[in-house]
């Protein structure tokens, strides 16, 4: 990997002080997630939409199991500069006593969309910076084959069951190694990201039909059960209100038969068009409806109307009705539309709602460290030990060797004795690590899972070796300003 070497000193200093010279690459990259609090507040909607179906349909995101690869041959690691680190949330320095270990507060999952549209996930943690908004994860948990950034990205501190206890924290800024972006090297498999401040559902309330059309959060239909006399009702009175069930082609009547009721028949566009106003079958029933949707509503539906979609993945369907009047008596079920919207609470920044590891770099590879994430993939022979529902955590010391790992683009990774599986990627390697407080200092992020002894079972993991570079990463992340997304009244704030 080429490695490009500024000064530690130069580690405290503002962003302008790590410019670089025109013909040098740099060491670091960063891309834009979702810098306007517009585009991050959908995307954590989608996240928190149907009481958080997306996220308990996301799959951890890796390659296969069976193509973990095999540790090739041992090479000798040693830093590139002077110890260094920054202290995690708190002033005691971290203690290794307590024989126990207790999850951090600050591990949990990822979410984004791969490039194919589907849900996927990784491990990360929150680290302590400047601004308290920064989290540490695997590079490919943001950066697809190290090029292009993936869509909707978010991170759900403490994770558990589609839950999200301390809010939802949407990416504005990743900041990765230059070589992991441009050339796809595995050395530098690891990336900073800056998010907005959180926030989650607080509850719900009912609204009109133009707040729910207004609103730009999470929002649903309540179906309310009434009447045939209440709907026909609320259909001369262009109400919102529908019917389901299967009508028989004699039960169909014209609008002055004695109790006639009137329902509504979804119809295509052109048909909608060349229908005539006033009362009749076939004539128009009110003015379309455009609603949003799923990818997986807009995916499923094969209806007469039209599935429209964004360049930002946000979906709608418009449906477009007219008049079919039937006998009274038929065997259907009537509702009233309730339009309801989530209500959404600013969580505040991530650091002060869970903390921040600490974070140090050319540290000695012989000491022990203690690895979190969330495994679920099996192994390859199958097996399957973990549900990537709860964190799982490995300890004990990286070796004096680095290994060379075939299948990637790889020089020098740290390696763990470890049996987690893929679902970890991005989890914290913490060193120094106090069970009181439970904090330490990120050392490492899981990178690749191997199989050693050719078994067919996972028994080491890696992570890129935190060295100056990683600093330079780190520093120029630890800078990024973020924003609140929501004000006091769950409203979105402009910016």
């Amino acid at each position: 990997m080429k490695r490009l070497l500024v000064p530690l000193a130069a580690a405290c200093l503002g962003a302008t002080a790590l410019a670089l010279p025109a013909t040098a690459e740099p060491s670091w990259i960063s891309d834009p997630l979702a810098p306007k609090p517009a585009d991050a507040y959908s995307d954590a909607q989608f996240w928190l939409d149907a009481n958080g179906a997306a996220l308990k349909k996301a799959t951890q995101y890796r390659v296969d199991a069976k193509d973990v690869p095999k540790l090739v041959r041992p090479q000798t690691q040693t830093g590139d500069g002077k110890p260094g680190g920054v202290a995690p949330t708190g002033t005691t320095p971290p203690s290794t006593k307590s024989k126990n270990v207790n999850l951090p507060k600050t591990i949990g999952k990822v979410f984004f969309l791969d490039r194919a549209g589907q849900p996927r996930w990784c491990s990360a943690t929150s680290i302590q910076s400047r601004h308290r908004n920064l989290v540490a994860t695997a590079g490919h948990c943001v950066y697809e084959h190290g090029k292009d950034v993936f869509r909707k990205w978010v991170f759900v501190p403490g994770y558990y069951q589609g839950k999200a206890p301390f809010g939802v924290y949407v990416g504005a800024y990743a900041f990765t190694a230059y070589d992991l972006d441009t050339y796809d090297d595995y050395d530098g498999d690891f990336a900073f990201v800056a998010v907005h401040n959180g926030f989650r559902l607080a509850g719900e309330k009912k609204v009109t039909k133009a707040e729910f059309d207004k609103w730009a959060g999470d929002k649903w239909v309540k179906p309310r059960p009434i009447t045939a006399e209440e709907y026909g009702k609320c259909l001369l009175n262009l109400g919102d209100c529908y019917s389901e069930g299967d009508d028989k082609p004699a039960d169909k009547v014209g609008p002055d038969y004695p109790g006639a009721v009137l329902e509504r028949e979804e119809a295509g566009a052109q048909a909608y068009k060349d229908a005539k106003t006033g009362k009749g079958n076939g004539y128009k029933f009110g003015e379309p409806e455009t609603v949003p949707a799923t990818k997986a509503e807009h995916d499923a539906y094969e209806g007469p109307g039209d599935k429209g979609d964004d360049k930002r993945g946000n979906y709608t369907i418009t449906r477009y009705y007219v008049q079919k009047w039937v006998k009274p008596g038929t065997t259907r079920k009537y509702y009233m539309a309730e339009y309801m919207v989530g209500i959404v609470k600013d969580a505040g920044r991530l650091g002060d709602a869970v903390g921040g590891q600490g974070i140090a770099w050319n540290q000695p590879m012989n000491q022990r460290v203690i690895a979190f994430g969330y495994p679920s993939a099996p192994h390859p022979d199958g097996d399957r030990p973990f549900s990537g529902l709860t964190p799982k955590w490995c300890s004990g010391k990286t070796g004096t060797k680095t290994y060379q790992i075939n299948t990637f683009r790889v020089e020098t990774h740290q390696v763990l004795k470890c049996s987690m599986t893929p679902g970890a990627d991005g989890g914290p390697w913490l060193v120094r690590y106090d069970n009181n407080k439970r904090t330490g200092y990120v050392n490492g992020v899981t990178s690749l899972f191997v199989d050693e002894d050719g078994n067919d079972r996972v028994d080491h993991i890696t992570s890129a070796y935190f060295d100056g570079e990683v600093a330079d990463v780190y520093n120029k992340a630890n800078y990024a300003e973020t924003k609140k997304i929501v004000g006091p009244n769950g409203e979105l704030l402009p910016g």
